[in-house]
């Protein structure tokens, strides 16, 4: 189940390792990558919008449950991810190791990034350029509604376990709007992204978490 919500808070970020099928898709996905690509670091603000199954059939009538935030990202691996609202809680990678810290229960969760292997390196692909193009993802682009914003679906090939397919919307100056991951259940995680700020330097330790007292840290995963 943790490692479920920690998937969803790391896609945040990922969007890479796709086959180019379509010129247009080529276009736009060329334009992302010199939208992102020469970023030594950045940070964005996001609200996220968790939709169960019932809620996503209903379309726009009903809200989920709301939360926003800040990501820090360092390419390849460094990332820091600070939920503000409703309550606080930190996801934190240095490459190597990667903790949730969540204060409201005292506790933080420490895993190898090992077992995050596979998104980490997605997250570094779009992040440095799109650089190593694979055949992870069947790829569509869907088209453009209102002539602003391109929407394109992608499908996880071979299949992954914890989702269905991941759909972006893309502004006309290319930057990565929305994000819905879509999982297996028929719910939906949707992120809006937005204030993009590039940021040259990060304070040393930005990228690592130190127990505060009083906390528990529990060491889970592949150890």
């Amino acid at each position: 189940m943790r490692r479920g919500v920690i998937l969803i808070h790391i896609f945040v970020l990922f969007f890479c390792n796709m086959a180019f099928a379509d010129k247009g898709l080529s276009d736009i996905l060329e334009g992302v990558r010199k939208t992102y690509g020469h970023f030594t670091g950045f940070r964005l603000d996001y609200t996220r919008e968790v939709i169960s199954r019932s809620m996503a059939m209903m379309g726009d009538k009903i809200k989920g449950d709301l939360a926003t935030g800040k990501i820090f990202l360092k390419p390849p691996y460094f990332l820091r991810l600070e939920q503000l609202s409703p309550k606080p809680e930190t996801i934190i990678t240095d490459g190597s190791t990667l903790w949730w810290y969540i204060p409201d229960k005292k506790k933080a969760y420490q895993y190898p990034s090992k077992d995050f292997g596979k998104e980490l390196r997605l997250m570094s692909d779009i992040f440095s350029g799109l650089s190593q193009v694979e055949n992870t993802f069947q790829i569509v682009l869907l088209g453009k509604q209102n002539g602003e914003e391109y929407h394109i679906q992608l499908n996880p090939d071979p299949p992954w376990q914890e989702i269905s397919s991941i759909a972006l919307k893309v502004t006309k100056d290319y930057h990565i709007r929305v994000m819905e991951i879509h999982n297996q259940l028929g719910g939906v995680t949707r992120f809006t992204l937005k204030d993009l700020r590039p940021k040259k330097r990060f304070e040393k330790g930005f990228f690592h978490f130190a127990v505060p007292d009083g906390v528990t840290l529990v060491k889970e995963g592949s150890q």
